[in-house]
């Protein structure tokens, strides 16, 4: 019989080295091909996701973009009708040039205006009075212009105090009353704080310390949303 030949022993080490090479070689590929897969299915997954939220967003900006044109169009019916009234909110008329005529939109106005404007405050004062033959003899108050001057608009606006006082010489007891039931009657919101009286019977000085308002103008804006 023939024998076989033995293999040297360093070969068989190249051969076991080269072996181990070639799994170390595959498990790191294996390993490399799994972790990349897996990246890439959770990058997949949160764009998935990602776009599912966008969508979502979408959808809801869309729904309340429905609602606002409808809100809209019902908006501007109303206004067309309140505005439209042939006698407005205070009895007068609305096409008119008589007293307390004029425009329910332009009655509001008057009532409540969206500007702070201290001067035209004291005119508007000076007319009630006058209108009423009350014998005058000072308007005053602090003129807020440089502070309220940037206070124009805002999303949720809330009326502001314009405080001011007046006095009228020559009053009785009849002209007093007379001219609170004026104020009362003022288209423009006239809150009395102190009356002060001073004098006889028939020749009474009066002086008021009141506040009426203005109410800056609703500011809508549209605005972005970042989806994450």
């Amino acid at each position: 019989m023939t024998a076989m030949p033995k293999l040297d022993v360093s070969t068989k080490r190249i051969a076991i080295s080269k072996a181990n090479a070639q799994m170390v070689a595959a498990v790191s590929i294996a390993s490399f091909i799994t972790v990349f897969c897996l990246i890439a299915a959770k990058n997949v997954w949160s764009q998935t996701a990602y776009q599912a939220r966008v969508s979502a967003k979408d959808a809801q900006a869309y729904q309340q973009l429905q609602k606002n044109v409808q809100a809209f169009n019902d908006l501007a019916q109303s206004y067309k009708k309140f505005n439209s009234d042939p006698t407005n909110i205070i009895g007068g008329s609305s096409t008119g040039n008589g007293k307390n005529a004029g425009e329910n939109a332009k009655v509001i106005l008057d009532a409540l205006p969206d500007k702070y404007d201290f001067p035209a405050l004291t005119s508007s004062i000076e007319k009630i009075l006058t209108s009423g033959k009350f014998n005058v003899t000072g308007i005053s108050g602090t003129d807020e212009q440089l502070s309220q001057q940037n206070n124009t608009s805002s999303p949720n606006p809330q009326p502001v105090n314009m405080p001011f006082s007046f006095t009228v010489s020559n009053a009785n007891y009849t002209s007093v009353q007379q001219l609170i039931t004026v104020l009362q009657n003022s288209i423009r919101p006239i809150q009395i704080d102190t009356i002060d009286l001073t004098g006889g019977t028939s020749n009474m000085t009066l002086t008021v310390k009141a506040h009426t308002y203005f109410q800056p103008g609703k500011k809508v804006t549209i605005t972005k949303q970042e989806v994450r």
